[in-house]
């Protein structure tokens, strides 16, 4: 083999050396640069137990978005959860935005379930309807202490 086709051997390698740690890096990242546009979106919880930024939401069992931030409204003392909705996805103003765990000790997403009514929800508005997460240590220590 000579100089340059070694060269260029060599360099093909450090070309798909390169492409391959900038794909592991974008998908450890969670980063996708052809993302869909989204629109922002809130919702209220009593409780969020589990759930963190970066979570799914879902629709009918298919991803329409993620959680972008999380605070704590300190007068109402109620998790103010800010969403990333994608712009292809509508919400009637009835809509419930409901707290799930995937699998049995599986990462905490947002379930959307759509309503029946005709108004629908604008890009910044809250949903009014949500379910908080359950607690399986609280349920267990109920039926524990229930049962005496």
């Amino acid at each position: 083999m000579n100089k340059t086709s070694l060269e260029i051997v060599v360099g093909a390698f450090l070309l798909a050396g390169f492409i391959s740690f900038s794909w592991l890096a974008v998908k450890m990242g969670d980063i996708n640069p052809f993302q869909n546009e989204t629109y922002p979106m809130t919702a209220r919880f009593t409780s969020i137990s589990g759930l963190k930024e970066g979570s799914t939401i879902e629709l009918a069992g298919v991803v329409v978005g993620k959680v972008s931030q999380i605070e704590l409204d300190a007068g109402d003392y109620e998790a103010v959860v800010h969403l990333n909705i994608d712009k292809t996805i509508e919400l009637t103003d009835d809509s419930i935005a409901s707290i799930r765990t995937s699998g049995i000790i599986g990462d905490k997403y947002i379930k959307l379930t759509p309503g029946g009514s005709d108004i629908m929800l604008e890009a910044g508005d809250e949903i009014d309807e949500t379910e908080s997460a359950i607690s399986l240590e609280e349920l267990v220590s109920k039926y524990i202490f229930e049962s005496e």
